[in-house]
Order: C-alpha cells, then structure tokens, then sequence
C-alpha cells in the first residue's frame, strides 16, 4: 500500500548535522500529517517532529531550535535538518505518515528507520 523509506542516518560528532529523508511511495490519494520519531536502546519510540498539510509544525522541546521539519509535495518527501547534534539525540529514527490509500479511509504508515548515532 504505503512504502516509506528512510535515509541520511549516519555517525556525527556532536555538535554536526545531518539531513534525513522520507519519500512515501505508493497506492496514495492523500497524504495529512507526516513526522519523525525515534527509539534510543532501553527506551520506548518517542515524537520528534511533525509538519501538517497546512505546513504547520510542532516539535520535541528536547529538539526545538536544533532541527527542522520542512516537506516536499509534489515528491511525497519530507526532511528533518538536524542541528548541533548531541549524544543524547543517537536512536533509530522513524519516518510516519497519516495517508489514505485509493479505496481506504486515512490510516498510519511506518518506516523502517534509520540509525543516527552522535559521538563525543
């Protein structure tokens, strides 16, 4: 129905950025809100951000001022500038997308994730 792939993980020093991206994929008619979350080992997945058909955004107070959530339409992306990186922000991060598929009402879509890690 709805791939959504992941990419732009990586390891940084904190302090560095990194850039990911999300491209949704597939049977879709409509696309609301998409976001990213994450998942530090030991720890439940937890929101990071969210931009909404009205390009309106909400953050993490954890992250707001270091990272960006900006989206593409016309390519089903989405992106999420991460900023002055901090140890503590390493998790596999998780693309989610709210989407209705052709024949369907609006259901909740998921990546596979990608690894960001941050050293000292």
């Amino acid at each position: 129905q709805v791939q959504l792939v992941e990419s732009g993980g990586g390891l940084v020093q904190a302090g560095g950025s990194l850039r990911l991206s999300c491209v949704a994929s597939g049977n879709i008619r409509v696309i609301n809100t998409m976001g990213w979350y994450r998942q530090a080992p030991g720890k439940q997945r937890e929101f990071v951000a969210v931009i909404n058909s009205d390009d309106s955004t909400n953050y993490l107070d954890a992250v707001k001022g270091r990272f960006t959530i900006s989206r593409d339409n016309a390519e089903n992306t989405i992106y999420l500038q991460m900023n002055s990186l901090k140890p503590e922000d390493t998790a596999l991060y998780y693309c989610n997308a709210l989407c209705r598929v052709e024949g369907s009402s609006f259901a909740s879509f998921w990546g596979q994730g990608t690894q960001v890690t941050v050293s000292l």
